[in-house]
């Protein structure tokens, strides 16, 4: 069932849209070269707790860290660790969640690590394109199939591809709530984009093919191929005009 929020609702997961987003600035100013990603999740647990609010990734279905932290060929899921050292010419994907107040903010950046590949940042560029491509039909009145096929138009356009087997989806009281909002679709298809309705949209975006496949560990989802990925999200809330991002540092 789809949640359309009221506005005091929206004023909330703005909030922890924002404590979200400068999670994500803690994890930028840390990513560095000999930094476990233990250490990095954290940094950003300890700066989500300042600020009064929790992760909302720690013990989700039994997720053992406050982000997740996925090097190079992970694509999401990577859980952090003492025993991996972020090394020069990695590119670091961090996922945060905060909740505040019982909402939840969403989002996730790539970070390159000292020199890393022309493709790395090609491939780390057009996944946050991507995701603003999908803002420009991201209104009421659209329909989930319409973001989806921004997205992978744009990616397929510039030689990657998306991963489907996993997608966007809404956010709110819940981390995960309806609808999915795959990082491909139909324009015209899909369920209907009304104002009040919060979503996370979030491309992953593979150098080689779509296909990925899960480690041993039950988390880490790497490319099949072993090339690189890239991922860029951000909750925003859908309104009859532009929509609103809510995992904002200015907001």
């Amino acid at each position: 069932m789809v949640i359309i929020k009221k506005s005091e609702q929206l004023m909330l997961m703005q909030k922890a849209g924002r404590i979200t987003a400068e999670a994500l600035l803690v994890a930028r100013e840390n990513v560095r070269v000999g930094i476990s990603t233990k250490e990095l999740d954290t940094k950003i647990r300890r700066f989500i707790e300042k600020c009064g609010a929790t992760p909302s990734f720690l013990g989700y279905n039994g997720f053992p860290g406050s982000a997740c932290i996925s090097l190079n060929n992970q694509v999401i899921h990577g859980i952090p660790s003492d025993k991996v050292i972020i090394k020069d010419g990695d590119i670091v994907k961090v996922d945060v969640g905060a909740r505040y107040r019982g909402y939840n903010g969403d989002s996730a950046r790539t970070f390159a690590v000292g020199k890393v590949s022309d493709e790395a940042l090609r491939l780390i560029s057009v996944t946050e394109q991507s995701f603003y491509e999908a803002m420009k039909v991201a209104k009421a009145g659209n329909r989930v199939g319409d973001i989806g096929y921004a997205i992978e138009s744009f990616v397929i356009s510039n030689g990657f591809s998306v991963v489907r087997e996993y997608v966007g989806h809404g956010v709110g009281a819940d981390l995960h709530e309806d609808p999915s909002v795959p990082n491909y679709g139909t324009q015209g298809r899909g369920p209907r984009l009304y104002s009040g309705m919060t979503l996370a949209i979030e491309p992953m975006v593979n150098a080689g093919f779509a296909n990925v496949k899960v480690l041993k560990d039950g988390w880490t989802v790497v490319t099949a191929d072993g090339k690189l990925s890239a991922h860029y999200e951000n909750s925003i809330a859908i309104t009859d005009g532009d929509p609103i991002l809510l995992t904002d540092a200015e907001n």
